[in-house]
């Protein structure tokens, strides 16, 4: 391989979210033949990782950041310089910090991109301060408050569903009957309608814009705006930030409000 920065996805979180990341790094990436594009590697191991949600919520011991942390050494020493993760609910610092640990351990100069971070900074040149901010996610997510904490800090307003509302979301994620996680190419129509059903109670709370806080979200909400309130997603916010990190000349759009 040649001595040049190298974007590592680590996937299986899940698969498909990765899968997404890669696309939309393909996306948006300035290239007009084949050797344009930047080099990428997709490590999805699914299997190895242990459920990031139940280990936040007490259910389990395994802590996934162990499992995260060997892949991310593997990527380094396969000459990823460069290391992103398409899971909001694995940036807990509980589980982030052990896996950046081990990547620290290989005293290999790797660089990782935070995509709450990323997401973040995003949204504070989208809206303006004080702006109410919708957010979506997984219930794991909101519970440790990655989001909303990062939002409050940045001067925004960060707005979410009830209880119950947050329930849905996840059920639209995890059911493992029509859940994205269970089908996720196409995503069924039932966790198509319960998200579409969320992004309007959102809408109807005087947001500025919606954050979907999920990797999986967007592959069953693909629109720019839904009930004339701008949608960000994630996913294409950490795309444009590995690009950038391993070359800023590549960006296709430099100037886009994703």
């Amino acid at each position: 391989m040649k001595n040049t920065p190298c974007i590592g996805i680590v996937g299986g979180l899940g698969p498909y979210a990765g899968l997404d990341l890669v696309r939309k790094i393909f996306d948006g990436t300035k290239a007009d033949c084949d050797q344009d594009h930047l080099p990428v590697m997709l490590y999805s191991f699914p299997g190895d990782i242990p459920v990031r949600p139940e280990f936040l919520l007490g259910l389990t011991k395994e802590n996934p950041g162990e499992a995260i942390g060997n892949i991310m050494v593997r990527m380094a020493e396969a000459g990823a310089t460069i290391i992103g993760m398409p899971c909001n609910t694995a940036h807990s610092p509980r589980i982030l910090d052990v896996a950046l640990d081990r990547l620290a351990a290989t005293g290999r100069n790797v660089r990782f991109v935070h995509i709450i971070k990323a997401a973040v900074t995003h949204m504070t040149a989208l809206c303006p301060p004080g702006s109410r901010v919708g957010l979506m996610g997984t219930v794991a997510t909101l519970r440790t408050r990655l989001y909303q904490d990062a939002l409050e800090q940045a001067g925004l307003v960060p707005v979410i569903l009830d209880d119950e509302g947050c329930a849905r979301v996840q059920d639209a994620i995890s059911n493992r009957e029509y859940g994205i996680k269970a089908s996720s190419n196409p995503v069924s129509q039932k966790a198509c309608d319960i998200l579409r059903a969320a992004v309007r109670e959102l809408a109807e709370k005087d947001v500025a814009a919606i954050l979907l806080g999920c990797t999986e979200i967007p592959l069953a909400l693909t629109e720019s705006e839904l009930f004339g309130v701008p949608m960000v997603d994630a996913t294409s916010v950490l795309a444009q930030a590995l690009i950038r990190a391993c070359d800023p000349e590549k960006l296709r759009f430099p100037d886009a409000i994703l």
